[in-house]
C-alpha cells in the first residue's frame, strides 16, 4: 500500500536537480563575502548537524554548467527551510512560472518495501485542502529572479513554508516588491551592475503547530539584504520581519536595520546570530 502511495507522490511532486552538500563551499557565491550565516546550534562554520541539510539549489543542470541558482538550509524535522540565500541582480522580464512543485530526492532514501516516503521533507499533498488558511510561501520569491529559469527553480518545496494566505498575498508581497525596488535603486557594485546578497528565513513555531501533522507553520518570516552602493561609496543593509498570521488589511511592516533584525532573532529564536560577515561592512 505504501509503495503504491509512494508512486503517486513521486508522480505528483517532480524531483528537483539540486545537490545536498556537506558544506556551502560549493555554492558560497550566494553568501556575502562567501560566508554563510552563523546560527549557533543550527549552522556553525566548523560543525555539522544531521537535522539541518545544506542544499545548493540548481535547475536545468547540464554538464557544461553546475547551474546553481541559490542556497538553502533545510530543517528535516520541521520540514521547512531555515533560510534561502540568493543574489539579486535586477528584475527579470518574465511572467510568474506555472510549474509543478518539486521535491529534493537526496533528502530521503529510495522507497523500499513498506517504507513511508518523504520522511524528511514536505510534499505538495501536505498543503492541499488544509484547514489552517495557509499556502506556499516562497523564501526566495520568483519575482526576485533574474530570469525565467531561475524563477522556476524557486518552485521547490525546500524553498517553501506554510504562510498565511492573506499575509502572503498582502503585506509580505508588498515587502518583496519594496525590497526588489530598493535593491534596484541602491545596490550597485563597482562596475555599476545591480548586485545584492539576500537572506530570507522563517522562525518555526514551538509545539504542534503543524500542517497535515507534518509541516511546521512558522511563527515569523524575516528577510534582509546587504549590498554596496558604488554611487555613494557605502555599504547598505535593510531588514524586515513580521508574524505569519492572518491580516484583515494590508498591514504595514516597518523597515528595520540589520542590527535590529539580529537582535530580534536573538530574542525570539537563537542567540548570537550573525547573518552577514562583519555585519555587512567591507
Amino acid at each position: 500500500m505504501w509503495l503504491f502511495i509512494a508512486v503517486l507522490l513521486a508522480l505528483s511532486c517532480p524531483a528537483g536537480r539540486s545537490e545536498v552538500v556537506h558544506k556551502f563551499n560549493t555554492c558560497s557565491e550566494f553568501f556575502f563575502k562567501g560566508q554563510a550565516p552563523v546560527i549557533p546550534g543550527i549552522l556553525n562554520p566548523n560543525s555539522e548537524h544531521t537535522r539541518y541539510k545544506k542544499i545548493c539549489q540548481r535547475y536545468n543542470f547540464t554538464s557544461a554548467s553546475l547551474g546553481y541558482r541559490y542556497a538553502t538550509l533545510y530543517d528535516t524535522e520541521s520540514r521547512i527551510p531555515v533560510f534561502s540565500a540568493y543574489i539579486y541582480t535586477g528584475q527579470g522580464d518574465f511572467r510568474r512560472p506555472r510549474i509543478p512543485w518539486m521535491i529534493e530526492p537526496q533528502l530521503d532514501p529510495r522507497v523500499v518495501g513498506m517504507t513511508v516516503p518523504y520522511r524528511n521533507q514536505a510534499i505538495n499533498e501536505d498543503y492541499i485542502n488544509n484547514s489552517y488558511g495557509v499556502n506556499h510561501g516562497h523564501l526566495f520569491p520568483s519575482c526576485h529572479a533574474a530570469d525565467e529559469s531561475t524563477a522556476k527553480s524557486t518552485f521547490t518545496l525546500t524553498n517553501i513554508v506554510p504562510q498565511n494566505i492573506r499575509f502572503n498575498a498582502g503585506s509580505w508581497n508588498r515587502i518583496e516588491n519594496e525590497t526588489r525596488d530598493s535593491m534596484s535603486t541602491h545596490c550597485y557594485d563597482k562596475n555599476d551592475n545591480v548586485l545584492a546578497h539576500v537572506l530570507t528565513g522563517a522562525i518555526p513555531k514551538p509545539g504542534k503547530n503543524e500542517l497535515n501533522n507534518r509541516v511546521n507553520i512558522p511563527s515569523y518570516m524575516w528577510t534582509a539584504f546587504c549590498c554596496y552602493n558604488s554611487k555613494k561609496k557605502l555599504w547598505v543593509s535593510q531588514a524586515y520581519w513580521a508574524p505569519n498570521k492572518q491580516e484583515h488589511h494590508n498591514e504595514a511592516i516597518s523597515e528595520k536595520n540589520l542590527q535590529q533584525l539580529q537582535q530580534f532573532l536573538n530574542e525570539n529564536w537563537v542567540e548570537n546570530v550573525q547573518l552577514f560577515k562583519k555585519d555587512c561592512n567591507n
